[in-house]
């Protein structure tokens, strides 16, 4: 184990380094509504140039050779290698051929193995092994998409952490790859029917350009088995909405095609045609304003989970015979929690709500009465796997100090028994507690947080601490387990995890308040939980670390700009930092709905203006926390021109002596399907960087 001791004077974390110079274009600006911005790294948004190639190597250089130095690194991969050196189970559920199919990873694989068997206990075979697809684990295993009749299993991949998408296809009963393979599929699943599937995919891109133009074209295909992708049919395309995403989900009769439109508004518009004859599409909800998700199809009804009328959420059934929205009915009606998601088993519902950030389930009648709760042991999330057709019921509960565990639930008894839990080598879990808190923010406005320390921590103001916050696109941040986390907490390092206005916490309010012209409200929510960790004693800014990835990445940029005097460690990762030309790279138009573009009025163009991290960072001396920049080269999502252009500009600005530095990754994305090498490294070198900056030596506890 780690322990923490502090370093000594001549151990200063503090020196002078020397930055590569950036390949600048100082003539270039853009015009919005009158409104000159200068855009002098505009050349470094050209990922594919020698000129960003050469910056980009430099970087990693000056990167590499500092974060080498640091005389406790290796002690931290150890230790980080330790902690995630234990056996992880996925959520097991009853496959198509009758079979349970469940991931696991014994510890430290790459990627999570895909296992079955004919009974839960007994022993598994391999299904599908992600390792088995590239030497380096970098292709990642995304999705599991049986046929309805069980026979044939499609999946999907991803290569180096991009969003874009392969497909494939097995037989189900001999794990034989058939010939089926699809490309440049994109946000899609495998929807089932006949003998083929839908999916959703993107005209091919140009090469050289696939991780960095605009995706614009979504359309819906049907392939059918054993035959090329250039053979396969758009069944539905909307060429008038170039920038909408469409999504297919068929009925497991196979009757019904139902298609999702997105990317304009705030939720998605709903679309259903059946596929026994030849009518035409029926549209069940025209606009993009409500979210909308389909749960289940039964018995000539569509249940349906959305915000239409309630901004908490509540769950409606459609007739198929008359599926327009306004001859929806409600079956549970909206609650103090957040319903999250329903699941059917056999002739009961299991429904869930988020409340105050944590997870509840509870039992419900076909008809929307209440007939108890599930159990859990504290503040945490729940993972539900059930099937309509079976009373069978497996769920997952984590918590920040509670590794994922996977419990059976008998429907009728109410009755939980435990499956699997595992253990991390080295840990008490029992020497850790959790709390919740709820703190003002600038307006007033009372914001959840929790708090995870070991016991016997004191409120001396002298406690490193790491707050992490996201605050946007209707994400709540809810409990869960991170074995790198507790590096963190066994090192007496307290976990902060703020619940920031623009996430899902207290439903689409809680989320509108925290978008647009009102997004200055999530960087308060977070400066304001920063002052309470400091007012409340649990430390001081000198020693307060502050970290978020994509949109966090932004948070974390802009309240640094806000005030650089109150933390000490800043780590934003992937994050959107150039919020006047976000919109004009792979899916970042579809952020409208939650920033604004600059493109859309003066007033607009002014308010991100204000906040854009890349043209808000000082240059007049303050002194700026130390930090460290993370992205990627196969990031897609958010290109790494926006961290490019913020390291750059950091770099450049008189800030003080703090590192300014930036970690460029190769061969992974965004984050999704990191393969655990990576994971680690990237760890190693976040906790490397922030206790060298806190001035905080871990070293080997006997």
């Amino acid at each position: 184990m780690l322990s923490v001791g502090i370093m000594g004077a001549s151990c200063s974390q503090t020196k002078v380094l020397n930055y590569p110079e950036a390949p600048t274009a100082p003539d270039v600006s853009d015009e919005y509504f009158g409104i000159a911005v200068a855009d002098p790294y505009r050349p470094l948004e050209n990922d594919t140039s020698a000129a960003t190639a050469e910056w980009v190597a430099a970087e990693n250089a000056v990167t590499r050779k500092y974060l080498s130095d640091i005389p406790f690194r290796e002690a931290i991969r150890d230790r980080l290698t330790t902690l995630n050196n234990y056996s992880k189970s996925g959520l097991p559920w009853k496959g198509k051929d009758g079979k349970y199919y469940f991931f696991e990873n014994d510890g430290l694989k790459n990627q999570s193995v895909l296992y079955r068997c004919d009974s839960i206990g007994d022993e598994a075979e391999v299904f599908l092994d992600p390792n088995a697809l590239s030497t380096d684990g970098t292709v990642a295993l995304t999705g599991v998409f049986p046929s309805n009749d069980g026979r044939f299993t499609a999946y999907t991949i991803s290569r180096n952490g991009s969003d874009w998408t392969e497909i494939y296809v097995m037989d189900t009963r001999t794990k034989e790859l058939l010939s089926d393979h699809i490309e440049w599929a994109k946000f899609t699943d495998a929807a089932w029917a006949g003998n083929g599937f839908f999916y959703s995919a993107y005209p091919r891109p140009e090469a050289g350009k696939e991780f960095s133009n605009a995706n614009e074209n979504h359309q819906v295909y049907y392939h059918e088995l054993g035959t090329d992708q250039s053979a396969d049919k758009v069944v539905y395309e909307d060429a008038a909405h170039p920038l909408h995403f469409h999504s297919a989900f068929v009925s497991d009769s196979e009757d019904y095609l139902f298609v999702t439109g997105a990317g304009e508004g705030v939720g998605a518009s709903l679309m259903v045609k059946n596929l026994r004859g030849n009518g035409d599409w029926v549209v069940m909800e025209p606009s993009q304003d409500y979210n909308i998700e389909i749960m289940d199809v039964a018995d000539g009804k569509v249940y349906l989970l959305t915000n239409m009328g309630a901004p908490k959420g509540r769950l409606m059934c459609a007739s198929l015979a008359n599926p327009v929205s306004g001859a929806w009915t409600e079956l549970i009606p909206e609650g103090e929690g957040v319903l999250k998601g329903v699941e059917l088993s056999g002739d009961k519902m299991l429904v869930q709500y988020e409340q105050d950030a944590s997870d509840r389930v509870y039992v419900y009648d076909r008809s929307g009465k209440r007939l108890g709760e599930i159990e859990l042991p504290t503040y945490g999330t729940v993972g539900l796997s059930a099937s309509k057709k079976s009373p069978e019921v497996f769920y997952s509960f984590t918590s920040f100090t509670y590794p994922s565990a996977i419990y059976s639930y008998d429907v009728a008894t109410g009755n939980s028994v435990l499956v699997k839990q595992p253990s991390v080598d080295g840990l008490d879990m029992d020497d850790y507690v959790t709390e919740q808190v709820f703190y003002p923010s600038a307006d007033g406005t009372k914001v959840p947080m929790f708090i995870t320390y070991r016991k016997g921590i004191e409120r001396n103001g002298n406690n490193p601490v790491y707050l992490y916050g996201y605050g946007g696109f209707n994400v709540s941040l809810t409990p869960g387990f991170s074995a790198n986390r507790m590096l963190w907490l066994e090192n007496g390092g307290i976990y902060a995890q703020a619940n920031l206005r623009g996430g899902s916490e207290y439903g689409e309010e809680w989320h509108v308040a925290g978008t647009k012209m009102e997004k200055l409200n999530v960087f308060n929510d977070f400066i304001a939980a920063a002052e309470y960790l400091v007012q409340q004693g649990w430390t001081n800014p000198e020693l307060l670390t502050i970290e978020g990835g994509s949109n966090g990445g932004l948070l974390v940029g802009a309240t640094v700009n806000m005030r650089p005097d109150l933390f000490k460690v800043a780590i934003p990762r992937v994050g959107v930092m150039d919020m006047m030309r976000y919109h004009l790279f792979t899916i970042g138009w579809n952020w409208a709905s939650d920033y604004g573009t600059s493109a859309d009025s003066k007033e607009m163009a002014e308010y991100l203006l204000g906040y854009s991290p890349v043209h808000n960072i000082r240059n007049d001396g303050t002194p700026y926390p130390a930090i460290m920049v993370t992205t990627a080269d196969h990031d897609d999502r958010v290109v790494p021109a926006h961290s490019f252009k913020y390291a750059a500009a950091l770099q450049a600005a008189d800030t003080g002596d703090a590192p300014k530095l930036i970690r460029i990754d190769s061969n992974a994305g965004h984050g999704a399907g990191k393969p655990m090498t990576k994971v680690i490294d990237e760890y190693t070198d976040i906790y490397s960087f922030i206790y060298n900056n806190l001035g905080i030596e871990p070293s080997a506890k006997k």
